[in-house]
């Protein structure tokens, strides 16, 4: 099975005025997302991509562009919109301090599913396209290069924790017991039996395992042995 490593962009200038960019042009990182994305796309650097793949967005492409740049390789770099920013329609641009004053808020907080951003999208439309998205990439990938091929997703916050919900077998209304962190890495495998969520939400750690091809067939009972990095 191929293994998808979901990356978050490194933090923005809208991120830290708290305030919800949503789909706007022109929306890069700050000085803390640059450094963030650096030390991402560092630690990256000892695993061989074969793709790295961005949502359209400015902050993605840039984070997407401090991946490749630790890599010796020459991953394809594909832009995907199908995992671009939630549709936040009139929401977008406005503060999140008064967004929390809407009765739209409670829904987004305690029923996602039934969610939907005036003049956007409803988020289970969102999660259903993201997660079509990965899973398409995902085959396409192991076609192509075999099951022990990785590649890097670099895209959104709610995007990241519908995908990681949905492979987690969650609902979408548990989604938001999901943290993903900016410039943070999040591994998921899919297999003919499920996916396996190897980790969520990580911003340390070796990754040199990743090299290694992963083990087919059934869970192990009990946990099984890890990892060499791990030791």
């Amino acid at each position: 099975m191929a293994t998808v490593i979901l990356v978050r962009h490194g933090r923005t200038t809208a991120n830290a005025s708290g305030v919800l960019a949503g789909r706007t042009a022109g929306v890069r990182l700050d000085d803390i997302g640059r450094t963030q994305a650096a030390r991402t796309g560092e630690r990256l650097g000892v695993v061989p991509l074969v793709a790295v793949v961005s949502s359209p967005l400015e902050r993605c492409r840039q984070t997407a562009k401090a991946i490749l740049a630790h890599q010796t390789g020459s991953p394809e770099t594909p832009i995907e919109r199908a995992i671009t920013e939630c549709d936040y329609g009139e929401w977008q641009g406005r503060k999140l301090s008064e967004l929390a004053k809407e009765e739209l808020w409670k829904i987004v907080q305690s029923h996602p599913s039934a969610a939907a951003f005036p003049g956007g999208e409803s988020m289970a439309t969102m999660q259903a396209r993201s997660v079509a998205a990965i899973r398409r990439l995902d085959a396409a990938f192991e076609a192509e290069h075999g099951p022990q091929a990785v590649w890097v997703a670099v895209s959104h916050g709610d995007i990241i924790k519908s995908i990681l919900a949905d492979a987690l077998g969650m609902h979408l209304d548990l989604f938001q017991r999901i943290n993903v962190s900016p410039a943070s890495a999040s591994i998921v495998r899919y297999s003919a039996n499920r996916p396996d969520v190897v980790a969520t939400n990580t911003d340390a750690g070796d990754l040199s395992w990743l090299r290694a091809a992963p083990s087919a067939g059934d869970a192990p009972v009990g946990g099984g042995a890890g990892n060499e990095a791990q030791v």
